[in-house]
Order: C-alpha cells, then sequence, then structure tokens
C-alpha cells in the first residue's frame, strides 16, 4: 500500500474519536536503526540465557529434588502393598539370622539399579499378597545342633523352602543368600562352629539354586551385628539419601582414608542406643578424624570404630563412614538388676555378719530398697540366702546406689566400663533409643518419643514413690500400655533410674540433650540388623547393571535430562523465532518507507515544517 500524507484514525463506537499522524513522523517511532536492532537484540539474548541458567537451571534441580522426595516418601508408603513377584526387574535376596534362640529368614527385594553411582539399592522388605512381611522363624537356635553339626542343614532347610516359594523360579540362580549367626555361635568353641557351617557350605546349594557361595555364610561379631543395625536405620530414615532439602540437618565429614584436607557436606545420620535385658549398645557415625590419649588407646579404637564404603565405586567417598560400635554385655536391664540383686545379697549378709544383725532375713525386719515402688514387698536370692525386700521408692536415691554399677574411670574419652568412647557433637546430633529406652518411658510413664530428662526424672520420680496397691489399681484399671506386666510394675522404678544413669553418667549425653527419640518401630516397621546386612553385601551389584546397560543407561540419563528441560528450550526457540520475525517484519517496513520517501515531492516536506493541513487517508473502525 502506498502512504501520502497524513494517516487517521477514527472510531465512532462506543465512543467518537480520532486521531491522525504524519507519515514523516511514523517511520522514526517504528522503524529503529540498525545498530538499534542490534543493541535490542544483543539485550534479549542475554536475558534469554540468563533465564535458561537461572530459571531453567534452579527449576531442573528442584524438580528432581522434589521428585527424589516424593519418591523416597512414596516408597515409605508403599512399602506396604504386596510385592508384585510378576516385574521381571524385580530382584531378591534372602537373609537367615541365626540367632540364641532361634532361627529367622527374611526375604527382601529392590528394583533393578537406576545406573547412578551416586545412589545405593533401594532394598525392600518383601511382602506376601496379604501385605505381610515375608518372615519365617524356628526354635531353637543352631547352636543347640553343636554336637550334632550334620543336621545344620536340615535345620535350615524350612526356611530356605519358604522363601524359595515366595521368589519367581527363574530368580533362584541370581537371588543372594546370606547365613549370618550371631549371639549363640560366637560363644560355641570355634571348632563346633566351623562344624555347623560347613554342613551348610556343603548342603545348601545342593537342594537351593541360589546364588550362594563359602563367604556367605559365617559368624559375624558383635561389632558387624552393630553396624549393620545402624546401616538399616539410618538407611530407612533416609540418610544415605545426600540430595540436601531445605530444613536438613548436614554435618562436616572428614573422609576416612582421603586427605586430611577432604571435607564432604552430607546428610546427618542418626545414632543408635539399644538397651536389651542383657547388653547394651551405642553405635554412631564419628564424623571428624579422632586422636587418642595414647598408643594403647588406640589399638583399642581399632576394634572398636568400623570404616566402610557402602558406595559401588570404591573411588567415591560420598557413601564412605567411620562408624563406632560398642556393645556392653551386662549393662542390660535384667543384667543389671541380677547384678544388683547380687550385690545386695553379698553385702547384706556380710554387714548382719559383722553387726550381729538380721536385717532381710525375715518378711517382719526387710531390706530398705529405694529402687523399688514404695511399701512393694520382694524377696530375692537362692533358698539358702533369701532376702526380703520393701521398696522406699527413692528415684535419686536409687540413681546414686547405680552409679558404681556403671564401672566409670576417671580417663577421657570413655564410657560404661572405661571403655574408650570417641567425642558426640551433641550440638549436632541426633540419636534413636530402642528396647529397653522406648519400654522405659513408654510402658509405664506414657512419653514415649523425644526425650526430655527433666520430665523423664520428674515421671520416673512420681511412679517410684507411688504405693505399691494403687500401682496395682492403676494396672487392673488399664490405665498402662496393654504388653505391660507385674514384671514391668515392678522393676520400673529399677530400669528407670538405670537407663537414665547409662545415658547420662555412663554415656554423658547432657541433661539438656534434646536430639533423642525413643521408638519401637520406625516408619511403622520394625528395623532388623539384617537390613543393612543386605545392603551392605550387596553394594557391589550396581556395577552389574552399569556394566550391562552402560550404554542405555546414558542414553536414557539424556532422554531424562532432556525431558527436564526441552520445554525452556521450547520456549525460548519460540521466543527467538517471534524476535527474528519482528525484526525482519521492521527491516522491511523500512524499505517500504525509503521507497516512499523517494517517490514523495519536496513539497511535502514544507508541510510538515509549517503544520500546514495535508491530504489524508481516513480508516473507519
Amino acid at each position: 500500500m502506498s502512504i501520502m500524507g497524513r494517516i487517521s484514525f477514527s472510531c465512532l463506537f462506543p465512543a467518537s474519536w480520532h486521531f491522525s499522524l504524519s507519515s514523516q513522523v511514523l517511520p522514526r517511532l517504528l522503524i529503529p536503526s540498525i545498530r538499534q536492532l542490534l543493541f535490542i537484540s544483543l539485550v534479549v539474548c542475554l536475558i534469554g540465557l540468563l533465564y535458561l541458567l537461572l530459571v531453567a537451571g534452579k527449576g531442573h534441580v528442584s524438580w528432581i529434588t522434589k521428585e527424589n522426595h516424593f519418591h523416597r516418601h512414596l516408597a515409605r508408603v508403599t512399602d506396604i502393598d504386596a510385592t508384585d513377584t510378576t516385574n521381571p526387574n524385580l530382584n531378591y535376596g534372602l537373609v537367615v539370622d541365626c540367632g540364641s534362640s532361634g532361627s529367622r529368614v527374611f526375604v527382601y527385594c529392590w528394583p533393578r539399579h537406576n545406573g547412578n553411582p551416586h545412589e545405593l539399592l533401594d532394598i525392600r522388605q518383601m511382602r506376601d499378597q496379604n501385605r505381610k512381611p515375608v518372615v519365617m522363624k524356628i526354635k531353637p537356635g543352631i547352636s543347640e545342633l553343636a554336637k550334632t553339626p550334620e543336621k545344620a542343614s536340615d535345620y535350615i532347610y524350612p526356611l530356605l523352602s519358604f522363601a524359595a516359594q515366595h521368589i519367581p523360579k527363574h530368580k533362584h540362580q541370581e537371588t543372594p543368600l546370606y547365613v549370618l549367626c550371631t549371639a549363640g555361635m560366637r560363644i560355641l568353641p570355634e571348632n563346633q562352629q566351623e562344624a555347623l557351617l560347613e554342613d551348610l557350605r556343603t548342603d545348601i546349594p545342593v537342594h537351593f539354586n541360589f546364588l550362594f557361595s563359602d563367604s556367605h555364610v559365617e559368624v559375624i561379631s558383635g561389632k558387624q551385628e552393630g553396624v549393620y543395625a545402624w546401616i538399616g536405620i539410618n538407611f530407612v530414615l533416609g540418610r544415605f539419601d545426600h540430595v540436601h532439602n531445605d530444613g536438613e540437618a548436614v554435618v562436616e565429614v572428614h573422609v576416612p582414608g582421603g586427605d586430611q584436607q577432604e571435607m564432604l557436606l552430607r546428610k546427618r545420620t542418626t545414632g543408635v542406643l539399644d538397651m536389651g535385658g542383657v547388653s547394651t549398645q551405642i553405635a554412631y557415625e564419628v564424623p571428624k578424624t579422632v586422636s587418642f590419649a595414647s598408643p594403647q588407646q588406640e589399638e583399642i579404637a581399632k576394634n572398636l570404630l568400623a570404616e566402610f564404603n557402602l558406595g559401588c565405586d570404591v573411588h567415591r567417598t560420598e557413601h564412605v563412614y567411620r562408624v563406632y560400635v560398642s556393645t556392653f554385655l551386662g549393662y542390660g536391664g535384667n543384667a543389671a538388676r541380677q547384678r544388683y540383686e547380687e550385690n545386695l545379697i553379698r553385702n547384706t549378709a556380710a554387714r548382719n555378719r559383722l553387726l550381729d544383725q538380721h536385717i532381710g532375713e525375715t518378711v517382719e525386719s526387710p531390706l530398705l530398697d529405694p529402687c523399688l515402688p514404695t511399701d512393694l514387698q520382694d524377696e530375692i536370692g537362692p533358698p539358702t540366702q533369701h532376702l526380703y525386700l520393701r521398696g522406699t521408692g527413692d528415684f535419686d536415691q536409687c540413681r546414686q546406689i547405680l552409679q558404681p554399677f556403671l564401672n566409670r574411670t576417671n580417663d577421657t574419652q570413655t564410657s560404661l566400663n572405661g571403655v574408650y568412647q570417641p567425642a558426640i557433637d551433641y550440638s549436632n546430633s541426633q540419636f534413636y533409643g530402642f528396647s529397653e529406652f522406648y519400654y522405659c518411658m513408654e510402658d509405664v510413664l506414657r512419653m514415649g518419643g523425644d526425650y526430655n530428662a527433666s520430665k523423664y526424672a520428674k515421671a520416673a520420680k512420681s511412679y517410684c514413690a507411688t504405693q505399691w496397691k494403687i500401682l496395682r489399681e492403676r494396672f487392673e484399671s488399664g490405665l498402662y500400655a496393654s504388653h505391660a506386666d507385674l514384671h514391668r510394675l515392678k522393676y520400673q522404678c529399677f530400669k528407670s533410674a538405670w537407663m537414665y544413669e547409662v545415658l547420662h553418667t555412663g554415656f554423658s549425653f547432657p541433661t539438656n540433650y534434646k536430639n533423642l527419640k525413643t521408638a519401637l518401630l520406625v516408619y511403622d516397621k520394625e528395623v532388623q540388623w539384617t537390613l543393612g546386612a543386605i545392603l551392605y553385601r550387596t553394594r557391589f551389584l550396581p556395577l552389574r547393571d552399569i556394566q550391562q546397560e552402560s550404554l542405555k543407561g546414558a542414553h536414557s540419563h539424556w532422554r531424562h535430562s532432556f525431558s527436564f528441560v526441552n520445554n525452556h528450550y521450547l520456549f525460548l526457540a519460540c521466543f527467538f523465532i517471534v524476535l527474528l520475525s519482528i525484526i525482519l517484519y521492521l527491516r522491511r517496513l523500512r524499505r517500504i518507507h525509503r521507497r516512499t520517501a523517494q517517490r514523495c515531492t519536496p513539497s511535502s516536506v514544507p508541510w510538515l515544517e509549517e503544520g500546514l493541513a495535508s491530504p489524508t487517508i481516513l480508516i473507519n473502525l
């Protein structure tokens, strides 16, 4: 179209208006110069690059983080669903726990590894069609066969047969089987241990086609068992997933075996406290390089510190851990009470002989025991040394009496029985307390969960001071936990004081420590040390998947990465296409303007300068 004179715009609806513009002024407003175009294009390109780097990149990372966090959370929720045995990408593993009182088989499963060497296998406990964990237990313990070791394979056959029925037959030959024996086997002579293990090594491959070798059968130490328990609990809590979310606690780690200057910032792991009937155990990560007071202490520490790599690549340090584990036999709740009673009998008999008294020999003259509830009458000892007790329910006095039973020394960095214990950063640590730590707080006091020393001591003191007959009435009214019995009521005062002293005097936890959580379950599941065992022992299995499908994994990763950013690239491509179209259109307008200017007469210039009326082109809207 040719443009002459002025261009006018007018509109009669919804209101009347009129606007005119000289054709000589229009190009100056709409058609920039080449320099202006280049400058605008450069600015737009820079803005686009900043958008790609900041917005798209941040969105990519945050999307991955949120997706991983979501899938971790979803895995915990769906972990109670029945295992889909028709899934061809599902792998399986077996762990037989040969304990002192019996043996149990645990069946685990996990999807094929995604090929990322930074991530661990996602191992879960297998569940049957009724959504129950695939577990079977038999009694007695395998150590009972010490004199007939040839029956060991017959003893374990029902467990393996049970597991074989739940695992698809075509998966048997690639399913690892581990038979790990604990406390009951440890106390046997080495020759008897070996005879039992040899029968298992010989006969299991004859009857079952699992992935099994001689090294898969062994008696593990208390240290190994503690490490496996620590691994299992931290794995379930997601502490080995090193993608940090906002608000999650982190810790600075000196990587074991690496350069002294090598530091790593990763998720803070959880320490474990476990008090059973016979023993007490503590396990926690030691993130910093430790120093020793003497060569003797260093030698002892080597037996208590475990350094290991949970990752499939030995050259990567992100999953290298240094964990302290120590087990204290005789420091469990029942064993401590037994030691306490033996001491009462011995000391009372000696005092009676020395002072010619008869304290505790009859019901009428009982020995006063501050560790029993008020007015509770009890009798202890063998028939020849019967000792009658009557409780006074003094929690603080009971604590003082129990302190010598901890066998603390004046040496630095020591705990129960004078055993070496590396320093704990109480300002940046977290612990879970299991078994008696939970029972003491929950069964009677009804305050399981987050531990608060002052509230706990107050509740325990109140319980101890309560008359025994009132406690019995509360028990019969169902005010305590359903599994609490009279034995728990009788010795709750003692165990409360013992737990308090073990924690604060033995392990030196400050009374204002806020990061201890007592629990029976983790995410509503009982976490066994066998989970940590199979996670550690199958840590190199991802290499098989990585090697077999390295190219496929690389392409999959490329497609996965592209799927995150292709929307951003598509947006930028469209943006630049539109920009280019605008530039081309403006250049075309510029050429049209030049041709129009050449056709115009010189007289049109005075009109522009003098503001005279000019021919108009009306465009009615």
